[in-house]
């Protein structure tokens, strides 16, 4: 039996012997496309081609493109795990021609290989074209030996593809495969026909062969394109699980590695059909998880990072299914890297990183899942008071969203207390969210308000930047909006906004006139020249001189290089898990972030600090040159994970020190940095860190700031710098001495006040109560003084008010026995609201302030005859 791996490189090599570039995939961060939340499929690294933007070297590719998928009708988050072959990540095996083969080629290869290569049974196939699209079906008849009637015709729904709204769209071929009567999983639906596009189980679709022939114009129409495109895509799991004779995705190699890792991990068998759907979204989750991570993504509370904390939050409570209460999700990923770690080194390379992310994560997790219970009790104590039973599907949706409960474990906690779950009202939220997520994940084409004037045929946008700061050029472009100027030329100095480093300033001069350039930017590979509308632009002038701001490039370019040797630095004080994890780098300041799982010390700041400063000191020359991808990462060049790099690369190295692949601009000596100051450390998200810094006359000016501010303190303190740490230190241990005995002081008058209170306990038929006015407590001591007074009582509840400092405060305590028919915060609401006041908490213990002095003792009153009646 043939091997994913095999099967894998069969499909690349097959497609390179037809004349195809084997081209890596991209990384599931899409880079520069603001449409897309992950790569959801392999022509999204090819989408400029596609609208006619940019180009490539070759016209025919094919690869194996990591795929995330997290909504749409065919990749509900909910359904994986639940049948056998979808999944939120998967591998998209696809060719692509660019203006060179079409529906001929790419049907006759994809049957050669299918039928040929790969031997699938002939009669087992089904072939589907769109409803007009009669070339493709006579095509079917003429290079294949397909059986005719298993060509079937389908409308837009299932056989027209479109990028968005508008742009570059056609009609595609599918084929499926009969899997046999057996495979069904929709038998058991009144009037259900297994059948192609029918949804069950029993025919899939293996490959889509997509024609891209038309233009979708602004008003619906259809237009030919000039250049007609294929491209194809075949799920790689379903077609080895076809070719290894699997009856499921989860049973072909790659995946049986993952769930014996699963099975070594939870000490639960996979051959025990209860464990089976958890087991197998654990193995899809953890494959999304791991591989988005090595490529650079975060959980988070927005955006991407969401869709990864709620995949993450779906695996590990499944895994409790598992009875496992304690991380153990990052466990598994040593056996992911083992499966497919020849094949997508990255998972290798951040290994580490990516299990602390994970357990990091899971602690999280558990966190969330207490205060969820905890919420949970809130809401069935609301609904016990207020006399109901159902516990809103809002309040469901709010559980499994936001703290990450199963609907299942809601329903059951309810049972326990006798309520039942609105699933309509979850339903309805759910739907929802559904909703919101297609929308966000749509594919769509921004437009652009720009209005373009084309002044000549070529427009390179050559940058020289390297090379010179000032040269005459040909203005080729001019757009124009509200605001500004536009201008693309043939060649430019100027360096467009990109990989963290902002965008040149300048000058261009015209027919005797200097326009200021306010920034640089780059827009479909042209570098725009963004210049403040003040008056007409020469744009028929002959000749343009085109100059940047020389000082402001050579701060910008100190600070790229710094960041470089920062990141050096780092791993060697912290270890070589650091990786970019973001930058900034303007003229003034540096910002790098990078994957760290706690605070630096300030021992290790000092370090890479120091370590920095002795680069610069010894000004060493700053060497970059033109490679291949291969042969810079073979040197040991650090690369950014996650990032599109070209065949062609540009490699920046300090000599001994750092190598990094980098289109930025830098100084052609460490000297030139002149000194490097750390400003800040910081966290900014779960495993990132960030330092800010800052280099030349900036971090002189930080040193003379810093110079005076020491100066104002010794004078404050009345003494010199060398002794004003141990002067402060003394002040402060005065300080600190004085407020314990302030403290304790309050406390011995708290515990007299306390013990005074017990003997006002008054007793009731259901349980025993205080309410009493303790003036001059602080509200921490109010809750301290409410604990006590529940314990001595054993079953009761106790209302204390007070005006201290001229703040009103209440506090509310109720033991755990009484709070079925007594709620604290029932109570706390109605007598902080006599006292102009308001609060809450939780059903055993509350807290509210008042506005109103004057109104304490009539509060309490309310407070009292609450107690009364509900203790009888």
């Amino acid at each position: 039996m043939k091997s994913a791996s095999q099967i894998r490189q069969e499909f690349l090599d097959f497609f390179q012997e037809k004349g195809h570039t084997i081209v890596s995939s991209a990384s599931l961060i899409p880079h520069n496309d603001p449409t897309l939340i992950f790569t959801n499929a392999g022509m999204n690294q090819f989408k400029d081609v596609f609208l006619g933007t940019g180009t490539r070297t070759y016209h025919r590719a094919a690869d194996s493109q990591k795929c995330i998928r997290v909504s749409g009708k065919h990749n509900d988050l909910e359904e994986v795990g639940r049948d056998t072959y979808h999944h939120t990540f998967f591998e998209m095996l696809g060719n692509w021609s660019f203006g060179d083969y079409y529906k001929k080629e790419a049907i006759a290869w994809a049957w050669e290989l299918l039928t040929g290569r790969w031997g699938l049974p002939k009669d087992k196939l089904y072939a589907t074209v769109y409803q007009t699209d009669e070339e493709a079906e006579s095509l079917w008849k003429q290079v294949t030996d397909i059986l005719p009637d298993h060509i079937m015709r389908f409308g837009e729904k299932d056989n027209f593809w479109e990028m968005g709204d508008t742009g570059p769209c056609g009609p595609c071929s599918e084929i499926h495969i009969d899997l046999g009567p057996e495979r069904c999983d929709k038998g058991h639906i009144p009037g259900h026909v297994c059948g192609v596009n029918a949804g069950c189980a029993r025919y899939i679709e293996l490959w889509n062969l997509v024609f891209i022939q038309y233009n979708r114009k602004g008003d619906g129409s259809l237009e030919e394109l000039p250049a007609k495109h294929v491209d194809t895509g075949m799920g790689f799991e379903r077609i080895v699980s076809v070719l290894q004779g699997q009856r499921s995705n989860y049973d072909i190699d790659l995946f049986r590695r993952i769930i014996q890792g699963i099975e070594e991990v939870t000490g639960q068998s996979y051959a025990k059909a209860e464990h089976q759907v958890a087991m197998r979204v654990i193995a899809d989750h953890i494959r999304a998880l791991t591989f988005a991570i090595a490529d650079g993504a975060l959980p988070s509370n927005d955006g991407r990072g969401y869709v990864l904390r709620r995949i993450l939050r779906r695996a590990a409570r499944f895994g409790r299914t598992l009875g496992m209460t304690e991380p153990f999700l990052y466990r598994v990923i040593p056996h992911l890297a083992e499966a497919m770690g020849a094949a997508y080194p990255e998972l290798l390379q951040q290994q580490a990183h990516c299990e602390l992310v994970n357990k990091a994560e899971e602690e999280g997790f558990n966190r969330t899942l207490d205060k969820g219970i905890e919420l949970f009790e809130s809401i069935a104590a609301r609904l016990a008071a207020a006399g109901e039973t159902t516990v809103a599907g809002e309040d469901a949706f709010k559980l499994y969203d936001t703290y990450g409960f199963p609907l299942d474990l809601t329903q059951l906690m309810a049972e326990e207390r006798g309520l039942t779950v609105d699933l309509d009202g979850f339903d309805r939220e759910m739907e929802n969210q559904r909703n919101k997520a297609r929308q966000s994940g749509k594919f769509t084409m921004a437009e652009d308000q720009t209005r373009w004037e084309t002044l000549a045929e070529e427009a390179h946008s050559v940058f020289r930047g390297y090379e010179v700061l000032e040269t005459p050029a040909r203005l080729c472009l001019v757009g124009e909006d509200p605001d500004y100027w536009q201008l693309v030329f043939d060649q430019t100095p100027f360096y467009a906004e990109s990989g963290g480093q902002v965008g040149d300033t300048g000058t261009i001069r015209a027919d005797g006139r200097e326009f200021a350039v306010a920034d640089t930017v780059k827009l479909n590979d042209r570098i725009v020249h963004r210049v403040r509308k003040a008056g007409p632009f020469p744009k028929e002038a002959r000749e343009f001189q085109l100059a940047v701001a020389a000082d402001r490039r050579r701060a910008t370019a100190a600070n790229h290089t710094a960041t470089h040797l920062l990141q050096a630095a780092l791993r060697q004080v912290l270890g070589e898990h650091v990786h970019q994890s973001g930058s900034s780098v303007a003229p003034e300041r540096l910002r790098f972030d990078f994957t760290h799982f706690e605070k630096i010390t300030a021992e290790q700041l000092a370090e890479v600090e120091s370590l920095v400063n002795r680069v610069i000191g010894q000004g060493i020359a700053v060497c970059t040159e033109e490679t291949t991808h291969e042969e810079a990462l073979a040197a040991g060049a650090m690369a950014l994970f996650g990032e599109k790099y070209g065949d062609r690369v540009r490699l920046v190295r300090v000599p001994g020190f750092s190598a990094e692949l980098c289109g930025g601009t830098h100084v052609a000596n460490t000297a030139q940095i002149r000194w490097f100051r750390i400003v800040s450390e910081s966290s900014v998200a779960t495993g990132v860190r960030r330092i800010e810094a800052v280099t030349g006359d900036e971090a002189f000016r930080m040193a003379d700031a810093e110079s005076r501010t020491l100066d104002e303190l010794c004078g404050l303190l009345k003494t010199d710098a060398g002794q004003a740490v141990a002067r402060l230190q003394s002040l402060l241990d005065d300080l600190n001495k004085y407020q314990k005995e302030l403290a304790k002081s309050g406390q011995d008058q708290a515990a007299q006040q306390v013990k005074e209170l017990f003997g006002r306990i008054r007793q009731a038929a259901a349980g025993r109560y205080l309410v009493a006015r303790v003036d001059g407590l602080s509200m921490e001591l109010m809750r301290e003084a409410v604990d006590k007074l529940r314990d001595q009582m054993g079953s009761g509840v106790a209302v204390l008010g007070a005006v201290t400092e001229g703040k009103v405060s209440f506090v509310v305590g109720v033991t755990k026995d009484l709070t079925g028919t007594v709620q604290a915060g029932k109570i706390i609401k109605a007598v902080a609201a006599e006292a102009g006041g308001g609060g809450g908490g939780r059903p055993d213990l509350a807290q509210a302030g008042g506005k109103d002095a004057a109104k304490v003792d009539q509060a309490l009153a309310v407070g009292e005859t609450m107690v009364k009646e509900l203790l009888g």
